[in-house]
């Protein structure tokens, strides 16, 4: 297998040690700064660097667009005018609303693996960032080629991470919440503290409670105002509804209503064991059940039942397509763990009027 990597920083650099190491992918790097290129080739991210976008991606099997947010839009149009037609571009970006025209392309699937470290760069690359880790997917319904996710799907997984499929818009909305509000939130609290130093210059000891919640503040500046920016809709309406629950708060607060700050304080701890439970889905140790489903062969049926499952937080841990001999309908293989996630599974692939067995 042939892997180009757009971009060889931390990610790019730890998908193409991964690559190279679990897959024995022969990777080519492109990067705009030459020295990137050089220590790309020596921590031995890639096997050959290139200064050329479109010669980096020539019969290339999977495209990994690891581009700063700002250039990933030119950049992933710029991969797919060079990809061959059985190549599938992908983008490692935390979001996907600048990228909706590439969408349209049955060959581009988004991604963002959800793994990173406190330091960037190549020379900071791990083979084993990715494991266990959640890499978003968001395939287009009725677009994306079932063959090349499948494709995608296959290689993430040797990586060590766990794919799962999520439309763009609640991808977006989703990031809005647990990833980027959370910096906005630490960005304003530490400013709000460091006000206190203007009167009082030797402060107490700080708490946990504050070092934990501000742990992302003022994080690196060259990536993060255009991460803020490219997703800027979804972020609004995340500022929007924390302003409102703040308001709320507010009110409790003025009418020294104790008992409305004690059932609003039990809501949120009875929210966080939800979304604790929700991540839980397929726990180690539970039976691997094979779903099988016949489907047509046309371009996004794949992306229609990965969406509806990922949807749902049903996990898929594995998937393969068998065509038929005319290559008109197919059956597409999936793994899921935990009998009450199968059937799940088996009730919503029904649902969208595919055919479905349990193995």
């Amino acid at each position: 297998m042939r892997i180009a990597i757009l971009g060889v920083g931390l990610i790019g650099g730890s998908i193409g040690l991964a690559a190279r190491a679990r897959a024995g992918a022969e990777v080519c790097g492109f990067d705009p700064d030459a020295s990137v290129r050089e220590s790309a080739l020596a921590a031995g991210a890639i096997d050959a660097a290139s200064a050329d976008l479109a010669a980096a991606v020539e019969g290339v099997d999977v495209v990994f667009a690891a581009a700063p947010v700002a250039a990933l839009t030119e950049t992933v149009r710029r991969a797919l005018e060079a990809a061959g037609p059985e190549c599938v571009v992908t983008d490692v970006g935390s979001t996907k609303r600048a990228l909706a025209e590439a969408a349209g392309d049955e060959r581009f699937i988004g991604g963002h693996p959800l793994a990173g470290a406190e330091t960037a760069g190549v020379e900071h690359a791990r083979e084993d960032l990715f494991d266990g880790a959640t890499w978003y997917l968001t395939p287009a319904k009725g677009k994306t080629s079932g063959v090349l996710y499948e494709r995608l799907y296959g290689v993430l997984r040797v990586l060590g991470a766990r794919p799962v499929a999520i439309d763009a818009d609640t991808h977006d909305r989703l990031m809005a919440c647990v990833s980027h509000l959370p910096h906005v939130l630490a960005n304003a609290l530490v400013a709000q503290a460091s006000e206190l130093l203007a009167s009082s210059p030797r402060l107490p000891a700080i708490g946990p409670s504050f070092r934990d919640a501000t742990r992302v503040a003022g994080a690196n500046s060259a990536i993060w105002p255009d991460i803020y920016a490219s997703n800027r809709d979804a972020l609004i309406e995340a500022v929007d509804r924390l302003t409102a629950a703040l308001a709320e708060v507010r009110g409790m607060l003025a009418a020294g209503d104790t008992r409305a700050l004690g059932e609003w304080n039990d809501a949120s701890r009875s929210a966080r064991d939800r979304l604790l439970e929700a991540g839980l889905a397929g726990a180690v140790g539970e039976a691997v059940h094979e779903l099988r489903a016949s489907v047509p062969n046309r371009p996004g049926v794949i992306a229609e039942i990965a969406l509806a499952l990922g949807g749902a937080g049903v996990n898929i841990l594995d998937m393969a397509l068998a065509p038929s001999d005319d290559n008109r309908q197919g059956v597409v293989a999936l793994w899921i763990a935990g009998a009450d996630q199968a059937e799940r599974a088996r009730g919503l692939i029904a649902g969208l009027g595919f055919p479905v067995v349990q193995a």
